[in-house]
């Protein structure tokens, strides 16, 4: 009969504790009227208890603090923090301890040792410290690997490792969308709006420290999350950039094509790199937690061959009198040149003046010419303007543009503001 030999136990102990920062102690307030029959029984035990404060006694937060009774949670963003310590638990001298510590996530791991370095020896009832510190980049399981390696007097090698498995949670939902909006009338490409939107879906208040856009290289960024007050910026959000948990705030950017690149139509066309958010954010006591997000994307819209802009229209006009308005056309093509026709087809409110289906000459690869137009309006209100038409002729190719802009119609007897 086999017998296996007797497990020989470790000379040295491993202690692995999260370092976090504590909690304000919180209590539970107990009160009566005087009147009741406990009279001023509970009063009294809240003023004697050393956790109140003195003077609020029926605050449930308290001027002591709480050490982490758990391992509590950990957020995507936020930095890891153990504390690993082992000790000399026998009568022994115990040589060459090398202590590792390593973090296996679901795609890596990664080494968090201070040193690699094998301490010479420790003595009986000693220990080595070491703090280890990780910001964490993924969400999902992690395992904390400890192992520890020495040598015994007698010669003997050993060696044992603990794990340590916790779950990384996500702070925040980042939700993001684009409209693409006709910059202003001098410009020629199109600005890009940005609306993020961040919830907190923890359980916890955050402090919004930062939330910005760090635009790639073809824009530049303007942030339109302040107004100036009595000369002063100040924030949409208020003095205090608290997020409760399940709340939802909005960001919103505006992007603008650099001169170099605002210069060249076609640069523009298909999927655009815009940038990437930054989130910085405090919790409890001032814990920090950091995001970013991956670049994002999105797809510009699509002109064609030919684009049609506007550079100059009135915002409010006459009822049936005429006014003009100035276009440029581009030809968005980078090889081919057009032999382009206008054509202006009425709609039930809006009447071109002028004669429909003129030759406009040719148009070179990433070239423009800008058009004056005359029209008038038969109906008041906010009308669309729509029904031009460009043909290029070596292709036998429409090109239809509705609900270019939208002017405001108003009797002749109301005086249009210049």
């Amino acid at each position: 009969m086999e017998v296996n030999p007797p497990k020989q136990e470790h000379l040295l102990a491993l202690k692995v504790m999260r370092l976090t920062k504590p909690t304000l102690f919180t209590n539970i307030p107990v009160t009566c009227e005087e009147k009741d029959l406990p009279g001023d029984l509970f009063n009294q035990l809240m003023k004697d208890d050393p956790s109140t404060v003195n003077g609020a006694e029926i605050l449930m937060l308290g001027e002591m603090l709480t050490l982490p009774q758990n391992f509590g949670n950990i957020f995507l963003g936020e930095t890891f923090s153990s504390y690993i310590s082992v000790h000399n638990d026998s009568n022994q001298v115990v040589k060459d301890i090398l202590v590792k510590a390593d973090l296996q996530t679901s795609s890596q791991r990664l080494n968090l040792s201070a040193s690699n370095a094998a301490v010479a020896e420790l003595k009986p009832d000693c220990c080595i410290d070491d703090v280890i510190h990780h910001e964490v980049k993924e969400i999902g399981t992690h395992i904390l690997v400890c192992a520890v390696s020495y040598t015994t007097q007698g010669g003997e090698k050993m060696y044992f490792r603990k794990f340590f498995k916790f779950q990384v949670l996500k702070p925040l939902d980042v939700k993001t969308k684009f409209y693409n909006a006709e910059s202003d009338l001098s410009s020629v490409t199109d600005e890009v709006f940005l609306e993020a939107q961040i919830q907190n879906i923890t359980t916890s208040p955050m402090f919004m420290e930062k939330v910005s856009l760090e635009p790639s290289i073809m824009y530049n960024v303007t942030e339109l999350n302040s107004v100036t007050q009595a000369g002063e910026c100040v924030s949409t959000f208020g003095s205090r950039g608290y997020l409760q948990p399940m709340d939802t705030r909005q960001y919103l950017y505006c992007l603008k094509p650099k001169k170099e690149f605002a210069e060249k139509a076609g640069i523009i066309k298909g999927v655009t790199v815009i940038g990437k958010l930054d989130i910085v954010w405090k919790t409890n006591l001032g814990e920090r937690g950091r995001l970013q997000t991956s670049q994002l994307q999105r797809m510009a819209p699509g002109y064609g061959d030919v684009r049609l802009s506007l550079e100059a229209i009135p915002d409010t006009v006459n009822l049936e009198e005429p006014f003009h308005i100035t276009c440029k056309i581009t030809n968005c093509s980078s090889e081919r040149t057009m032999d382009l026709v206008l054509e202006m087809c009425n709609t039930n409110s809006i009447h071109w003046c002028g004669i429909s289906g003129r030759q406009l000459g040719k148009l070179h690869p990433s070239s423009s010419l800008c058009l004056a137009l005359t029209l008038l309006s038969s109906v008041q209100g906010l009308q669309s303007v729509s029904g031009l038409r460009l043909t290029d002729t070596f292709l036998k190719r429409t090109y239809e543009y509705d609900d270019i802009a939208q002017v405001c119609v108003v009797s002749s007897a109301v005086e249009v503001e210049a």
